[in-house]
């Protein structure tokens, strides 16, 4: 009984700083995926969450960078149903919301043998090791699409 209840006191120590945070600081989304669909998707969710109070921190890798540049594809653009919103549309509003932050990788632009002028206002390039601050934080939580 004594082992029963010592095993029971750990696992409520270990479940207690769960509880405590109902819900994180800060939202790191990693967003590499190259279909609107997905890159959509991603975007309404960082949407809801800053919507709830949570910080938004968007690191944009890859093909799905290319929803930061001003000359954007089409597929970054266009509407998409059942609201008409586009990746890049729904990614402007969450950066206009205070503490939320868009960044492409730091290898996005010297691979594309650019630099940010080709960018959207608003939109950065992150630093690496800031990137993974942000992403061990204890009051973070990383989605990855």
């Amino acid at each position: 009984m004594k082992t029963f209840f010592l095993a029971t006191a750990a696992a409520l120590t270990l479940a207690i700083p769960a509880f405590a945070q109902d819900k994180p600081k800060s939202l790191v989304t990693i967003l590499t995926a190259p279909e609107a669909q997905t890159q959509l998707m991603a975007m309404v969710l960082a949407a809801n969450a800053a919507q709830q109070g949570v910080a938004q921190h968007i690191l944009l890798c890859g093909p799905a960078a290319d929803i930061a540049l001003k000359d954007a594809p089409e597929t970054a653009t266009a509407p998409q149903p059942p609201r008409d919103m586009s990746p890049q549309g729904l990614m402007r509003k969450i950066m206009s919301g205070p503490n939320n932050k868009v960044e492409v990788c730091a290898i996005y632009l010297p691979g594309k043998g650019a630099d940010t002028s080709v960018l959207i206002e608003g939109v950065g390039v992150a630093k690496p090791q800031d990137m993974a601050a942000a992403m061990v934080d204890p009051f973070a939580r990383v989605t990855s699409y």
